[in-house]
């Protein structure tokens, strides 16, 4: 039986392959002559021994992000991390006020909980970012109130790979006595993350946005008597009663196993990624009517996003059947309307319409960008050549 060929896979920022490293960690953790054991058992040495190996990956995500490791709080990924930050805290924090404040290109974890926030009673300020994808330290000023209990504002924005100040903006909510949260799923091994230096109080985690299993994530709740977060799942009071549940060990050891090697291998993957987005944007030099949805000069290299004027985003993603593209967010990718986030910066819908978004990793080579690179320019020429008349 013949293997299918695989198409060029440029959609890291959807999810990125597992390092063959990390598999080799996480097969240590399953079958009956492994540690398989429930990290919870404290009643023999087997859950010692896969409690040691959680704590283990606790700390290597802590160090990642300077962050004490009895601060990680696992969870089965960044969509849940969101959701307990939001709703866990506005829940548990009602006499603090009852204002929220984020921004409307957030991932849909976040927008989606806010909105369930705003029927439950709580008020929701949505910021409007600028061109560039990212929200200014004085629009969050001038959005807060004395009621604010926490602003949302991600660190790298999933479909434009904009990059938010978010040291300048911890210290605009702070300012006003609010709690800070970012969601960092595309940040991490991408931009320097420092809770402390960074003043940021909740951070969401994803281990398949770092060369990591999907179905992990973890979200970094400061240790502080201000900030209190209230379960959403329980039964058993893991995770300091933050979030109850058996802890799938041979995961949170990848994401764990992951996040040191985004740590050590930082410098390397940027330089190579930062290569591949330079040789990937000089190939479409020629092909006129490409616009960059992405600010190139305050975004993160694996992720571009560009709009193809003339050209149907749908029928050019068709057409590129060989490469793994998105027209968006991939959580957003059954919508046929043109993204949200798109929109929200102010791209015409035409352009919006027309928005593929390319992203590179650990794993991309210059063999396939170059092959994308000639099929992309087929596919626009073709889409763009007016069909022939019918003879008569």
């Amino acid at each position: 039986m013949t293997t299918p060929t695989l198409p060029i896979y440029l959609d890291y920022a959807a999810t990125n392959p597992v390092d063959a490293r990390v598999v080799e960690v996480m097969q240590r953790y399953l079958t009956v002559d492994q540690l398989f054991a429930n990290p919870a058992s404290r009643s023999h040495m087997l859950g010692w021994q896969a409690e040691q190996v959680i704590e283990q990956a606790r700390r290597q995500v802590a160090d990642a992000i300077g962050a004490d490791p009895r601060e990680i709080v696992w969870t089965s990924g960044a969509t849940e991390a969101d959701n307990l930050a939001l709703i866990g805290f506005m829940r548990a924090n009602r006499e603090r006020g009852l204002h929220l404040v984020t921004s409307t290109i957030e991932h849909k974890a976040v927008v989606d909980t806010a909105h369930a926030l705003e029927k439950e009673g709580f008020e929701v300020t949505w910021l409007t970012p600028g061109r560039d994808g990212c929200i200014q330290p004085e629009q969050l000023r001038a959005a807060m109130r004395d009621d604010t209990a926490l602003v949302s504002l991600m660190a790298v924005n999933n479909e434009l790979g904009s990059i938010n100040d978010i040291a300048a903006l911890a210290e605009v909510a702070h300012a006003f006595g609010a709690v800070f949260h970012t969601d960092a799923a595309q940040a991490v091994g991408r931009i320097s993350l420092d809770v402390v230096n960074q003043q940021i109080d909740l951070m969401s985690l994803s281990g398949h946005k770092a060369y990591g299993p999907k179905g992990v994530g973890a979200l970094y709740v400061k240790r502080h008597p201000d900030i209190r977060v209230e379960a959403l799942i329980h039964g058993g009071g893991h995770e300091r009663g933050m979030r109850s549940g058996t802890l799938p060990t041979h995961q949170i050891a990848g994401m764990g196993e992951a996040f040191a090697l985004m740590q050590q291998q930082h410098d390397d993957d940027m330089a190579h990624i930062t290569r591949l987005q330079q040789r990937f944007l000089r190939g479409l030099d020629g092909v006129e009517g490409v616009y960059s949805n992405t600010p190139l000069e305050q975004a993160v290299p694996h992720i571009v996003n560009l709009a193809f004027e003339g050209v149907d985003g749908e029928s050019l993603l068709m057409a590129l059947r060989d490469v793994a593209v998105s027209t968006g967010s991939a959580c957003n990718s059954a919508s046929v309307d043109p993204s949200y986030v798109l929109l929200g910066i102010g791209t015409p819908r035409s352009l919006a319409l027309s928005s593929l978004r390319f992203s590179f990793g650990r794993f991309t080579n210059d063999a396939d960008i170059d092959h994308a690179l000639a099929l992309i320019r087929h596919a626009v020429s073709g889409l763009r050549t007016p069909p022939r008349q019918a003879a008569d």
